[in-house]
C-alpha cells in the first residue's frame, strides 16, 4: 500500500531526513495513502499547501512527477529549496511562503489539485475557508486533505488521561470525520467523492514519534496515555464543480 515511503525508509540517510522533516504524523505516508484514491500524473499542478518540509511535495513529485508548489507559513522558501535541492526535486517542486487565512497569490483555475497534509485543521477549521480555496482549483480538478482528528468529538468531555495534554488549540483543530463532513458539506461548488479513516494511523503516529522535532516528547507521553482509543487520521476528498 505504500510503496514510496516503505522504500524510502528502507535507506538510513533517508530515514534520518525523515526524522529531521517531520512536523507530525509522517506526512510522507499520509500523502501516499491518500494519493491512492486519486489520478495524480506528471502533467499535473498541484498546491500543496500547508507543505511544512516538504514530505508531502517530496512524494508527488517523485512518485508522479508532478509540478508542485509547496506552500507554508511556518517554513521559509529559502530552507525549502535547499532541501529540495538536496532530494534532486528543485525542478519539481515551487516553495513559496503563504498564508492561506489570509488568500493565495495565483490565478483562479490554476490547479489540477489542491492536496494538504498535516495542515488543513489549523487552518480550515471555519465554514469560509474551503469555498476560498475552491476557486484556485480548475473545474474537474480535486481538494484532498489528510489530518489528524478524533474517534468522536469530546464536547467539553475531555478523558481523565488526556486532560493533562489538551489545550485550546487541539480543541479548536481536532475533531471527528463527522464534524469535518458536516463543515465540508456547507460549501458550494464541490462534490464530496470520499471521507473516511486513514489506515496508516498507527504507523504514521508512531513514526512521527521517532522524529527530531522539539514537541515530539511530549506527543511521546500523549500517544502513550491515548491508547489508541481517542485519534484517527482523516481524509476528505471532494471534486470542484
Amino acid at each position: 500500500m505504500y510503496p514510496f515511503t516503505d522504500q524510502f525508509m528502507s535507506n538510513d540517510e533517508n530515514v534520518e531526513f525523515l526524522k529531521a522533516a517531520m512536523m507530525g504524523p509522517n506526512a510522507m505516508r499520509l500523502s501516499e495513502e491518500l494519493s491512492l484514491y486519486l489520478n495524480i500524473d506528471e502533467n499535473m499542478r498541484i498546491l500543496d499547501l500547508g507543505c511544512g518540509c516538504g514530505l508531502s511535495t517530496l512524494l508527488l513529485a517523485k512518485k508522479y512527477g508532478a509540478s508542485v508548489f509547496a506552500a507554508d507559513l511556518w517554513i521559509s522558501p529559502t530552507e525549502n529549496y535547499e532541501r529540495f535541492q538536496s532530494i534532486g526535486i528543485d525542478d519539481k517542486a515551487v516553495p513559496i511562503s503563504v498564508d492561506a487565512t489570509k488568500g493565495l497569490p495565483f490565478a483562479n483555475g490554476y490547479f489540477d489539485l489542491l492536496f494538504t497534509v498535516d495542515a488543513y485543521h489549523y487552518f480550515g477549521d471555519t465554514a469560509e475557508m474551503l469555498p476560498s480555496l475552491i476557486p484556485f482549483v480548475k473545474k474537474g480538478g480535486y481538494i484532498v486533505v489528510a489530518i489528524p482528528g478524533l474517534n468522536y468529538e469530546f464536547e467539553g468531555n475531555v478523558p481523565d488521561e488526556m486532560q493533562p495534554f489538551w489545550n485550546s488549540e487541539m480543541e479548536r483543530t481536532l475533531h471527528s470525520l463527522d464534524w469535518w463532513k458536516d463543515l465540508w458539506k456547507k460549501a458550494e461548488g464541490i462534490e464530496m467523492v470520499d471521507s473516511r479513516e486513514m489506515a496508516c494511523c498507527r504507523q504514521a503516529w508512531k513514526e512521527w514519534q521517532t522524529g527530531y522535532h522539539p514537541i515530539v516528547a511530549e506527543d511521546i507521553k500523549m500517544m502513550e496515555a491515548e491508547g489508541g482509543k481517542y485519534f484517527n487520521l482523516i481524509q476528505l476528498i471532494a471534486k470542484v464543480l
